[in-house]
């Protein structure tokens, strides 16, 4: 949607942080520069006080604090809520094109709208720097291989798509090609934002975990699944948020004891499955699993192997 501010009309991303003020045909404003981030990026202020991430080709060539800007010149302008972000972004972007914040950006906002849900401002970091880095290596011929490729492909399709997007941007900008293999690795920083994770390292153990589940699972039925179908997704779905609350000692851990014994009781084929999930998990994690939580994985189980023939 719209939203009229001042003289100018700012158009906003829904659920999105940083966003891009179109200058198009639009009364110009006022700018004074705070800190040149590189020739083509500046920090500045505008009359309001508000600072603001600027580009345009040459806006930081040999200026200094307190100068004003042409407005003319400004072809984009970023706003992010977190300073601390900001201040990280400021760093990287003195080293970095600022061609990568473009593309991470408008990753984001395809991720955002995608997901339909607000992504940690760290990403924008986190794919500038992945980016930059993924298409210096390809440029030196240094091969990479995503070892999850298969199981993020497969838990994470939506990600993945919009990863895949990603690929698209970055050749059409750079004019680089990267494999696939790095929309692996664009698709678990997107989920890491997701889920509000501080480090990658805790999407791959996520993706580790449901892989072993979804294997216990296969085993124990004998059986294999369609991973497009619903109750397919929908148990890669909880897995995820089981996942994250697992390593965030936030498990389920209600005592109803009526409804526990009802699901083992008619589930019990299913109600074992998760019981060797949870052995697996205390022998790997030393973490248990609270008899909620087996309850919950029953049911999904249970659901995911009779393939819908049940609800």
């Amino acid at each position: 949607f719209i939203e009229r501010k001042g003289s100018l009309p700012i158009v906003f991303h829904p659920q999105v942080d940083m966003y891009t003020e179109m200058r198009e045909n639009m009364s110009p404003k006022k700018w004074r520069i705070k800190s040149s981030i590189n020739n083509n990026v500046v920090c500045a202020r505008n009359e309001r006080n508000q600072e603001r991430i600027l580009v345009g080709k040459g806006i930081g060539f040999k200026v200094k604090a307190g100068d004003e800007i042409d407005s003319s010149r400004v072809e984009k302008e970023y706003f992010l809520k977190s300073k601390n972000i900001t201040g990280k972004l400021y760093a990287l972007l003195a080293q970095t094109p600022e061609v990568y914040m473009e593309i991470a950006d408008d990753i984001m906002k395809r991720a955002q709208e995608t997901l339909g849900s607000e992504l940690d401002e760290a990403i924008l970091l986190h794919l500038i720097d992945h980016i930059s880095f993924a298409v210096s290596r390809m440029k030196q011929g240094l091969d990479f291989k995503n070892a999850l490729l298969w199981e993020i492909k497969t838990f994470y399709p939506k990600e993945f798509e919009v990863a895949g997007y990603g690929l698209s941007l970055i050749e059409e900008k750079t004019g680089a090609s990267l494999p696939e293999d790095e929309a692996g690795s664009i698709a678990m920083h997107i989920l890491n934002a997701e889920f509000d994770y501080k480090d990658i390292h805790d999407s791959v153990r996520m993706t580790e975990l449901i892989h072993k589940i979804v294997n216990v699972v296969r085993y124990q039925h004998h059986m294999n699944f369609d991973e497009e179908s619903l109750h397919f997704v929908r148990f890669i779905t909880h897995l995820k948020f089981f996942a994250k609350r697992l390593f965030t000692d936030s498990m389920l851990d209600e005592d109803d004891l009526d409804f526990h014994d009802l699901i083992r009781g008619q589930y019990a084929t299913s109600y074992e499955c998760a019981e060797k999930i949870a052995k697996f998990i205390w022998d790997d994690y030393q973490i248990a699993v609270p008899e909620e939580e087996l309850i919950y994985l029953t049911v999904y189980i249970r659901r995911m192997t009779t393939m819908g023939t049940e609800d």
